[in-house]
């Protein structure tokens, strides 16, 4: 009860006409910064936290976080309609949302992406308000052990739930290791297969494989096909999105099996990357129909958004309760924060009282002001298929570019971006899939740094990841996701008839 007190107090606080108007500036600008390939929440905000050091810190926190939701809605946008990730995200997106846009169910994806973001973001926004105590206490228990079994969850169930080829998905995730290796070692500070070129000091940018991976590698196919964009002809309104609402309850199950990983590995935290991918995993390993995910599956699109929001929200609670920031644009509110003379923390619920709840109840608001303003623009978004390809493909290669470059102001990236896009290319046509490589990339420095933290702690002992039952209850969770299939595959041909 003292919660919703406080929580009604913050609303008291937002309920503003100058409020309101950063809400939607901040989503607006949220949405732009969401749909450039590259550009990303945290840049955003970076870029746009210094335009709030005039203003007070209860207005401008409501500012930025209004771009960080915007960001988180509009990665889906250019995700659907063009197979471009628009943010890391919402790569596991593409798998489903592109196929149904070409199918000229472009509204349909947009509707169930944009309902199930503010689904997972409300759910952890709740977790927020009612368990921040709790959940905190939780966070402080991950070391590196933890931190590792998380990722290796994350690796063994793309692999054990895949249905391409295992060995397909293990070469490409391997070759997603390999290039996360290049750069400087985190742990020993040597440089590895850089040679000689000080542009790989800094490895291979998640942001720029995917735009070429995804973006440069579509279009490639694209003009091979014959320059045009399947479902280019779709045109959506009101009616489209009242029916995709009405159908949503059918998968109720989905999104909170979907808001319930993505607001534990936001915690952990596993990060908004992982949470997608395990949500799109689960999804696609509990369905009736797990061979119609990748070719417009309405839970394809659901699940991976609903997972990334609620994780992306709820890594807010580590940064708020315990000033460990759960995200890189956590880690730059963070830095807002104190700036503006605040420190986030366990007392900060105590001496900062308002503006925590403030930033609580903008949270809730925020997320429901960006599900209108991006619903009222979905047919302007899905307008654009009807552009002729001979028009659009220019304007998204210069977008990519554009992406690429902004990642780190440098030119090389482009060309990184070009070469990723071959790679792209050649991987589709040999029916290799593109996401193990992505996912490998994305945390395969991570959970390198976690495995070699935890050797060096325990001294080379494997058992440390069974050492409580915390780390050991994730750890056998991976192992029987890896070997699932040998399980299954075994369960099955025991209880077929036996021929006579």
């Amino acid at each position: 009860m003292e919660e919703l007190n406080a929580l009604m107090g913050g609303f008291g606080h937002v309920f503003s006409m100058h409020n309101l108007g950063l809400m939607f500036v901040g989503i607006l600008l949220g949405i732009v910064v969401g749909v450039l390939p590259g550009l990303g929440g945290p840049n955003g905000v970076a870029i746009l936290l210094p335009l709030t050091f005039s203003m007070n810190p209860t207005s401008a926190i409501i500012l930025l976080s209004c771009i960080y939701w915007g960001a988180l809605f509009g990665g889906a946008i250019t995700s659907i309609l063009f197979n471009i990730p628009g943010e890391a995200w919402s790569v596991a997106t593409t798998f489903d949302g592109y196929p149904m846009a070409q199918q000229g169910k472009a509204g349909e994806a947009l509707t169930t992406a944009f309902t199930g973001s503010c689904f997972g973001a409300l759910f952890g926004v709740v977790i927020i308000t009612f368990l921040a105590p709790i959940v905190a206490k939780f966070a402080l228990r991950f070391g590196p052990p933890e931190f590792f079994a998380v990722y290796f969850l994350t690796f063994c169930s793309f692999i054990g739930m895949g249905k391409e080829p295992k060995a397909k998905i293990i070469i490409s995730m391997c070759i997603g290791f390999m290039l996360a290796a290049v750069g400087m070692d985190t742990v020993s500070g040597e440089l590895r297969m850089t040679f000689d070129i000080p542009e790989l000091l800094r490895g291979f940018d998640f942001l720029v494989a995917v735009i070429g991976l995804f973006g440069i590698s579509e279009i490639l196919l694209t003009m091979e096909e014959g320059l045009a964009f399947k479902g280019k002809k779709a045109t959506i309104d009101l009616k489209v999105v009242f029916k995709t609402w009405a159908s949503l309850p059918r998968y109720w199950l989905t999104l909170i099996r979907s808001s319930v990983i993505g607001a534990w590995l936001g915690i952990t935290p596993g990060g908004a990357v992982a949470a997608s991918f395990m949500g799109y995993g689960m999804a696609k390993k509990m369905a009736r129909q797990p061979d119609s995910f990748g070719k417009g599956n309405v839970e394809g699109v659901l699940a991976p958004e609903t997972s990334a929001h609620a994780a992306g929200t709820s890594a807010l609670l580590p940064m708020l309760a315990l000033g460990i920031p759960g995200s890189a644009t956590a880690a730059v509110l963070l830095g807002g924060l104190m700036i503006w003379g605040l420190q986030p923390g366990p007392m900060l619920f105590v001496e900062q009282k308002d503006f925590v709840w403030s930033l609580i109840a903008s949270m809730y608001l925020g997320n429901i002001v960006g599900l209108l303003v991006v619903l009222s623009t979905v047919p302007l978004f899905a307008a654009i298929l009807r552009i002729p390809f001979s028009i659009i493909a220019p304007a998204i290669m210069v977008i990519c570019a554009i992406g690429a470059f902004t990642v780190h102001g440098a030119s090389f990236d482009i060309w990184l971006m070009a070469i990723f896009g071959v790679v792209g290319y050649i991987f589709k046509k040999l029916q290799y899939p593109l996401a193990p490589m992505v996912l490998a990339l994305v945390l395969g420095d991570r959970a390198e740094d976690a495995f070699r933290q935890t050797m060096v702690g325990s001294k080379g002992d494997l058992s440390v990841f069974w050492s409580n039952g915390l780390v050991g209850t994730v750890m056998t969770l991976a192992v029987i996701a890896l070997v699932w299939p040998l399980v299954s595959g075994l369960i099955s041909r025991m209880r077929s008839p036996t021929p006579a």
